[in-house]
């Protein structure tokens, strides 16, 4: 497995030197000329990138590449994840219908239209397929699965979040597409119309056609598509207001006291969609660590947490499933629920949780 890792990086390096000659489209455009300029007068963009709220030092770049050793066996699992055919063209709304495709991905079909977050259908996350492979049993949806995306909201440009070849597929279905600022040029460089794309900064919102209200909130994180250039574009979370259901969506972020601004200034929310897995401590600051994603929720004042960022992709050196295992007492302890669907199982708020364990294999 290092060995293939190994090749994984080293393909990753040969992309970097060659990602300034236009030569991989994967690996997108940041913002140049008057996009750029635009970028520069924002208050939270100094010094040539974006920044967090709270800058902190972070270890990861020293410990970066830590990352190919000590490894549990249980790094993936034993076999296929179970998971579930839906037809997503038939979804009815009630109420928000959620349903999760492994990993950030999420369709959530709603009275006011369909809502796509962060797709990665392309069975790995990476500038090249191989680097990062999906488990067995979340592949079997595809951009063709999907229905028409009334918006589709990315967190971030990080290629578990941003993927070139889903988006390049999809990008005739999707009436609008919502990203933070900056990560709108990866989108036009990839054919997007721009008229199409709306870029928000933390705290700015956008109201859609059928009256869904989606409006960006901060995030503990960081960008890049290469190691040379980062923090060039923006990261964000996310309220979703559809009606009288108020939803959030964490993206990537580490614990911090945005939260509990969040929740104060718009919640309490239905459900939380919340990062839970690939944490590190190569990272301590820019994912939920163990117990976190639980006191994140409660902070946000969320009456369900359905967790996120787990059960696709190999990113940190956890048991595949050891973010499930450990959140479910975590918040039992803190009075929240958790809903955990299996991959295409769809969830309609107000029903009965889906709580059965399936997930207890290693």
């Amino acid at each position: 497995m290092k060995s293939s890792y190994l090749r994984g990086l080293m393909a990753v390096l040969l992309l970097t030197a060659t990602a300034g000659c236009g030569l991989v489209r994967s690996m997108g455009k940041n913002p140049q000329g008057e996009e750029l300029g635009r970028l520069k007068a924002l208050s939270n963009y100094k010094n040539g990138s974006f920044e967090n709220l709270a800058e902190r030092s972070d270890s990861t770049i020293k410990r970066k590449f830590l990352f190919l050793h000590s490894r549990p066996k249980t790094i993936r699992p034993s076999h296929a994840l179970p998971w579930v055919k839906t037809n997503l063209n038939t979804l009815a709304a009630p109420a928000p219908t959620i349903v999760w495709f492994g990993h950030s991905s999420l369709l959530i079909k709603t009275g006011q239209g369909n809502v796509l977050i962060d797709p990665i259908f392309s069975n790995h996350a990476g500038p090249v397929p191989g680097l990062i492979t999906a488990f067995a049993g979340t592949m079997n949806y595809h951009a063709e699965d999907m229905p028409p995306i009334d918006v589709l909201i990315i967190s971030h440009d990080h290629y578990d979040h941003l993927d070139y070849r889903t988006l390049k597929k999809l990008k005739d279905k999707i009436k609008m597409a919502v990203v933070p600022m900056g990560v709108g040029s990866d989108l036009v460089y990839w054919g997007f119309d721009p008229k199409k794309i709306t870029e928000l900064n933390w705290g700015q919102s956008v109201t859609l056609l059928g009256g869904l209200q989606v409006t960006a909130t901060p995030a503990q994180h960081r960008s890049n598509r290469s190691y040379t250039q980062e923090n060039k574009t923006l990261w964000a979370s996310y309220v979703i207001q559809a009606g009288h259901y108020r939803l959030f969506y964490s993206g990537d972020s580490g614990y911090g006291p945005h939260f509990k601004k969040i929740g104060q200034q718009y919640g309490p929310f239905d459900l939380a969609l919340m990062e839970c897995g690939q944490y590190s401590p190569n990272w301590p600051w820019t994912h939920l660590l163990l117990g976190q994603t639980a006191q994140a929720a409660v902070d946000l004042q969320a009456c369900l947490i359905q967790p996120i960022h787990w059960g696709k992709f190999v990113e940190a050196n956890h048991p595949w499933n050891e973010p499930i295992e450990k959140l479910l007492p975590a918040a039992e302890k803190l009075g929240v629920e958790v809903n955990v669907p299996r991959i295409g199982e769809p969830y309609t708020l107000g029903d009965p949780l889906k709580t059965k364990i399936w997930w207890d294999f290693k």
